[in-house]
């Protein structure tokens, strides 16, 4: 495959690449910046073998993007950090990964204090080097890496996903044949960076030769503002980004080029479907992970509102079955699936089937015409009395009790049952327990509801924004012991 960057320099170079609220970017712009701030990372990294890992731990702002395509640009891989995590976490993902350096933005290279040896540059060290003249790498060969990301770490220890360049285009492929392209399209990107939301969206932008509106924070309130001020077409979000949208939502709407919301990171509510269909916004569920590079399955803008719960159907470039029927374990194969794990290959490959499926750790079930259904994580279902419980159908449940913001289930062990689910929810106070017991009896078989309902200022969530249920459960067992 051709450089995408140059590529699109050269059919587009008019046409906006890049916006931020203080400066906006056409590809040829674009290109130009991206060689430049290759050309100063050589400065400071010298003459290094292709593949190589470099480090990247930057915001949601220019100066970061540049970084990660200037990177690709000089065939290197940057191994993307999450700035919101702890000291020790990041020393564990920087052990992991090995780089050569680590890119750091100025105000992270003060907090940051890890003791793997590793060469530092902050952005300015960058920006304030002289460029040396660069040859941009010519193709971007398909199975070459670009990108290392480690997932969320929702269950457990975060793993490092190894991302080809084969896998980004076929993602880009697959949500282009279900969203369609606008020929002006332009992508709100207020997701990290970081994550595979974000640089989905950055991936997207050089395959299609698509404008991206990039946002360094998610404020309801500054987003919405942009949503009636840019022309954007389509903005992911994660149903909590969503939920705070519509309670700001302005009387006039957003201007008239807006497509609709891409929903990931969890299914949307009734009660907030409902209000995207009274205020005419469409939105689009989809399932996907890091190791399959975003999306894989999603509905389409025609079928969300008759298929509410659904995730929709399996996207062109991807296969999708189930190891059990009528429920069990997802699995996936297409070209789309990362090459394996950065620290732990017998892991991943652990993770295939012997005929060359991926084992997502997913449940779910397919409806007669052919829909998805999440029904919740294989490592969170809890076995109570014999029974299997998905945490997912509870929190459905629960989530039209009137006051509950959020709520979030875990499996708990148990003496007598084995595992019994607990609740943990937030509310602007304290709700009644028998209250929210009488409410599960009504909608629940009796050893559904949970035995414990825990009142928190908010839940635990990962830098994707998903509720981090290692850490409820570590709560749980400081509860009980």
């Amino acid at each position: 495959m051709q450089n995408w960057l140059i590529k699109q320099s050269q059919i587009n170079p008019d046409k906006i690449a890049l916006i931020t609220t203080a400066e906006q970017w056409t590809f040829a712009q674009l290109t130009e910046k991206v060689l430049q701030t290759a050309g100063q990372l050589t400065t400071l990294l010298g003459e290094l073998p292709r593949q190589t890992r470099i480090a990247v731990l930057v915001k949601n702002d220019s100066t970061g993007y540049l970084v990660i395509l200037a990177l690709q640009q000089l065939g290197l891989v940057p191994l993307l950090l999450n700035w919101r995590l702890s000291r020790i976490e990041l020393q564990r993902q920087l052990k992991i990964g090995q780089p050569r350096a680590l890119i750091v933005d100025d105000n992270l290279a003060t907090q940051l204090k890890v003791d793997v040896k590793v060469k530092l540059i902050s952005l300015k060290q960058m920006t304030t080097s002289k460029a040396q003249t660069i040859v941009p790498v010519p193709e971007f060969l398909p199975d070459q890496l670009a990108s290392i990301m480690f997932t969320s770490g929702t269950t457990g220890q975060p793993h490092g996903v190894k991302q080809t360049f084969q896998n980004h285009f076929y993602s880009a492929v697959g949500s282009a044949f279900n969203l369609g392209l606008d020929t002006n399209e332009l992508w709100l990107c207020a997701l990290p960076i970081f994550h595979i939301s974000g640089l989905s969206i950055m991936m997207r932008s050089l395959i299609y030769g698509m404008g991206i509106l990039l946002v360094q924070h998610f404020s309801a309130v500054e987003v919405t503002q942009q949503l009636q001020d840019y022309p954007v077409t389509l903005m992911s979000v994660v149903p909590q980004m969503l939920q705070r949208l519509l309670k700001v939502y302005p009387a006039k709407g957003y201007q008239q080029h807006f497509r609709g919301f891409l929903l990931g990171g969890g299914p949307i509510d009734a009660a907030t479907l409902k209000t995207c269909q009274q205020k005419n916004l469409p939105v689009v569920q989809s399932y996907g992970m890091t190791e399959t590079c975003s999306q894989v399955v999603a509905l389409n803008f025609t079928e969300a509102e008759r298929h509410l719960g659904s995730v929709g159907k399996p996207l062109f470039p991807i296969q999708v079955r189930l190891a059990a029927k009528p429920i069990g374990e997802i699995q996936l194969k297409g070209p789309n699936l990362a090459a394996g794990y950065l620290d732990d290959s017998h892991g991943f490959s652990q993770k295939m089937t012997a005929d060359g499926w991926f084992k997502t750790g997913d449940i779910g079930r397919f409806d007669q015409t052919g829909f998805l259904y999440i029904c919740g994580r294989k490592d969170e279902m809890l076995i109570s009395g014999g029974e299997n419980i998905f945490p997912q159908e509870i929190e459905a449940v629960y989530q039209q009790f009137s006051s509950i913001q959020e709520i979030a289930v875990i499996g708990v062990n148990d003496e007598k049952w084995g595992q019994v689910p607990w609740a943990f929810y937030s509310t602007q106070k304290p709700i009644n327990y028998q209250l929210l017991l009488s409410f599960g009896r009504q909608h629940l078989a009796h050893y559904k509801v949970p035995q414990q309902f825990i009142w928190v200022d908010h839940l635990p969530r990962t830098a994707s924004h998903k509720i981090s249920r290692s850490k409820l459960r570590e709560l749980a067992k400081k509860m009980k012991s």
